[in-house]
């Protein structure tokens, strides 16, 4: 099985639109599209698995570049997922001092 990032998605294209667009390549096992959550609309990428290698390869070779609801997309394989990625997902830190100010940046002095 051979999973795909598909990028550069419009904001109206959704899972049917997707299925549709790779199924000239085989037959897609699972399509989904990354949904905001506060306004419920895509996030402008998505994934699609293939069971079939060759159908994965021809959909990356066939479908990169080509144009889906007026925008040329990206299409190729997908990189799994890492630790950093996660702890960003659950709120990890950023980085950045976030304690107690009088709004000018400087820390207060504890005597």
């Amino acid at each position: 099985m051979k999973k795909l990032f598909v990028g550069s998605l419009t904001w109206a294209t959704n899972e049917d639109d997707l299925r549709d667009f790779f199924a000239q390549f085989g037959t897609p096992s699972s399509v989904s599209v990354a949904i905001e959550r506060g306004s419920g609309r895509s996030r402008g990428f998505g994934f699609v698995e293939f069971e079939n290698d060759a159908e994965a390869e021809a959909a990356i070779a066939g479908g990169n570049g080509q144009d889906l609801d007026g925008r040329a997309i990206v299409v190729n394989e997908a990189r799994p997922r890492t630790d950093g990625d996660r702890s960003r997902r659950d709120g990890g830190s950023r980085g950045g001092y976030r304690g107690a100010s009088s709004g000018t940046g400087f820390r207060p002095r504890s005597y």
